[in-house]
């Protein structure tokens, strides 16, 4: 349904704080409830599928993971299979974006794989200065570059104040995946 009179904005969720993903979910599900095409590319998460996932895919979004397994970023450090599945789904996302098809695209965690280099900052910026006028693209992750956030029409720093896993709470399906 895209309406190519909309103005689409460049939005980033980034910071220590929890939540930056679930806004990038909720502004996926409220756009396809008003009825846009939306894409979903998640970057350097891996292993199990959050719960979210399934939902949006039933909702018609189309969701892209290519990091199937865990990602050496909360481990050991990176890997090439971190390296190849950043490539592949920066490939999926900049045909998302420059395509037209979809009018908002979300890059999951994109501002990480940015931090890492695992996404050209120049191809990044080209391809979000080169969207067509209607495309929206959140951008969600800690340690969004100075660069990013000067391209950005809305920035949001999540700010860690208080967490569960302070206390030894591990992540809980259905609230953190």
């Amino acid at each position: 349904m895209a309406d190519m009179n909309r103005t689409g904005l460049v939005q980033v969720y980034t910071g220590d704080g929890k939540g930056k993903t679930t806004a990038g979910v909720g502004l996926a599900v409220r756009a396809r409830g008003a009825g846009f095409n939306v894409a979903f590319v998640q970057f350097v998460k891996g292993g199990k599928r959050s719960s979210e996932l399934a939902m949006l895919e039933q909702l018609g979004i189309i969701v892209s993971r290519p990091a199937e397994h865990s990602t050496g970023l909360l481990g050991d450090g990176l890997t090439d299979e971190d390296r190849q599945a950043a490539a592949e789904a920066w490939d999926i996302a900049a045909e998302a974006i420059s395509s037209g098809t979809y009018d908002v695209v979300v890059l999951d965690e994109a501002c990480v794989a940015l931090a890492y280099d695992l996404i050209e900052a120049d191809a990044l910026l080209s391809a979000l200065a080169a969207r067509p006028s209607h495309v929206e693209v959140v951008l969600t992750g800690r340690g969004a570059t100075p660069a990013l956030i000067e391209a950005a029409d809305l920035v949001t720093e999540m700010c860690l104040v208080k967490h569960p896993y302070d206390r030894g709470i591990p992540a809980r399906r259905g609230i953190e995946f």
